[in-house]
């Protein structure tokens, strides 16, 4: 995987969206401060229309705005102090639609941002990490997933092309880790976790690496221990989401891993989407095999 995994889906119903062909890219960068050489090499090297990022662990006014300007960029940015923050990068400059999750407005922690990007609606997401469970950070987990479930109600039949990026925090289903026998009792494997994915996309969301390719494991998260980068013992825990007007023009998805592999790097990569509104109808994929 040192490369970068490249998923091209097989077909569906032709779309038609404002949308030019673009690039959209969600990384958790774990810190923008130690790793802002390992964002503007990736950021040069693979020119994202978008990037959605998450964990700056930097308060708003620590947020590189030249050297992201220099690379090419406009940016909307939401720090926070040590912890959480969310940012969006874009070519065309971005239109902020709002700043925090809906639903609790005692919640100070900067986990949420949207805006209007060259007629698409993008939303940048950092999804509590709930450990330990049981526990209060468990609780907060789940009562954010639900203000996010409220909130996509609306957004998923809004009429506008939406994509929700970031780090859910969620691993899907156990085709989604390298082995789930040591994190059963993690908050990202936690049935009520994976239940409130699954709602999520009963709305009418698309997941776009497991919809373009359901029978690969593909990762997005690799910790820093036991190895586990060089024995590709990874999750996916970063998606990006697609309503029903924007997913026909799903082209391509992939994972830059070779991200992963550079000095002093986050322990995510970058996963991205490539949409086509030109693109020639294909034929569905077919379901993994039990």
């Amino acid at each position: 995987m040192a490369g970068g995994a490249v998923l091209r889906p097989r077909k569906e119903r032709r779309a038609i969206i404002a949308t030019p062909s673009m690039k959209i890219a969600t990384y958790n960068l774990n810190g923008i401060k130690s790793r802002l050489d390992n964002l503007l090499e990736w950021l040069d090297r693979e020119r994202p229309d978008v990037a959605c990022l998450q964990e700056l662990k930097a308060p708003d006014e620590a947020f590189p705005s030249a050297a992201v300007r220099e690379a090419g960029y406009h940016a909307l940015w939401k720090g926070q102090r040590s912890w959480n923050g969310v940012a969006i990068l874009s070519r065309a400059a971005p239109v902020e639609i709002r700043r925090e999750l809906p639903g609790d407005a005692a919640d100070v922690q900067s986990r949420y941002l949207e805006a209007a990007v060259d007629g698409l609606v993008v939303a940048c997401l950092y999804l509590p990490n709930g450990n330990p469970q049981p526990g209060p950070k468990f609780d907060y987990k789940l009562a954010w997933f639900e203000r996010l479930i409220a909130h996509a109600a609306g957004l998923v039949d809004s009429g506008h092309p939406v994509l929700v990026a970031g780090d859910y925090n969620v691993v899907p289903t156990d085709f989604d880790i390298y082995n789930p026998r040591s994190w059963r009792k993690d908050a990202l494997l936690q049935p009520q976790t994976r239940a409130c994915y699954e709602r999520l996309l009963g709305q009418g969301w698309t997941d776009a690496i497991r919809h373009l390719h359901p029978d690969e494991p593909v990762f997005t998260f690799w910790d820093y221990f036991r190895q586990h980068w060089e024995r590709n013992a990874g999750l996916r825990i970063d998606h990006l989401l697609l309503n029903r007007v924007l997913a026909p023009a799903l082209a391509e998805a992939g994972v830059d891993t070779w991200v992963r592999g550079r000095p002093h790097a986050s322990d995510h990569a970058p996963a991205w989407v490539r949409l086509d509104p030109a693109r020639p109808p294909a034929a569905r994929p077919q379901n993994r095999s039990p």
